[in-house]
């Protein structure tokens, strides 16, 4: 009887969640740090494409709903099984830390993918501002199998040497190197950090998407990302948003399409 017990036990461990949001799931602990999610499961069988959520806000601030939030909304009516992730946040940690936590919010979701009744082909990143920067390290890092299927960024910061240039003052990225000038070692650092200095051949497909009038990370950046993946034989596709500003919580009154264009994207990609 105790064995029947357990072994029920067991199984309603790994039976697929209900339909819809389910919210302040543990996927690790980094110290005496609980690291957190929601996930949003659609109805039905499954298994479905899905989605793993990084937000923004300068590497220092932000969570699992802000920032980001826009797309859940468009992710649920399309189908996607979705995850939006929190990370650890400078100055209190530092790089690589919040890199490690998308790592490890990656393998949690390969681990549960029959829970979340996710298909562990079809696994896509998408990331704003701050975020975008971490889910193209991460497409460009990840090792796992089944590879990464895509990663969508917007207005990501991928090249932060050209970015510093133009700029000339740290900011949140002095927060996460615990750098206070720009002097040799911060370069150096800024540059180890940078995804596009970690394109190379057989990356996943890569969507980008840019407001054109973005004065904190300027077009340029997305413009530079997409030609170094190009020239190493990768896809990388360019949404650009006219008048679009930094953040897509502001794109709402441009009347503009581009969750459309990225729910269509994503659909090419992960069927």
């Amino acid at each position: 009887m105790t064995r029947l017990l357990a072994a029920l036990a067991c199984l309603s461990l790994i039976s697929p969640a209900k339909a819809g949001l389910k919210q302040d799931i543990e996927f690790g602990k980094a110290g005496d740090v609980s690291l957190t999610l929601d996930a949003f499961t659609p109805e039905g069988d499954g298994p479905f494409p899905t989605c793993i959520l990084v937000h923004g806000g300068g590497w220092t601030k932000g969570d699992k709903t802000t920032f980001i939030k826009p797309l859940f909304d468009p992710l649920s009516k399309a189908g996607f099984t979705w995850f939006t992730i929190n990370y650890r946040l400078a100055p209190q940690h530092q790089w690589p830390a919040c890199a490690d936590d998308v790592a490890t919010a990656i393998a949690w979701v390969r681990e549960h993918a029959a829970e979340y009744k996710v298909d562990p082909k079809r696994i896509a990143l998408v990331g704003e501002s701050a975020g975008g920067h971490l889910v193209s390290w991460a497409g460009l890092m990840d090792k796992g199998n089944p590879p990464l299927a895509a990663v969508v960024a917007f207005y990501a910061p991928n090249d932060l040497v050209v970015l510093m240039k133009q700029r000339q003052q740290l900011g949140g990225l002095g927060d996460l190197l615990g750098a206070t000038e720009l002097n040799d070692d911060a370069w150096t650092k800024l540059g180890k950090i940078s995804p596009i200095h970690q394109v190379c051949a057989g990356s996943p497909p890569f969507l980008l998407i840019h407001g054109d009038k973005d004065g904190r990370v300027p077009l340029e950046q997305s413009h530079l990302f997409q030609k170094r993946m190009k020239d190493a034989g990768n896809t990388c596709d360019l949404i650009t948003v006219p008048g679009g500003d930094h953040g897509m919580g502001g794109w709402q009154s441009l009347k503009s399409d581009y969750q459309e264009q990225m729910i269509l994207w994503l659909k090419d990609k992960l069927k």
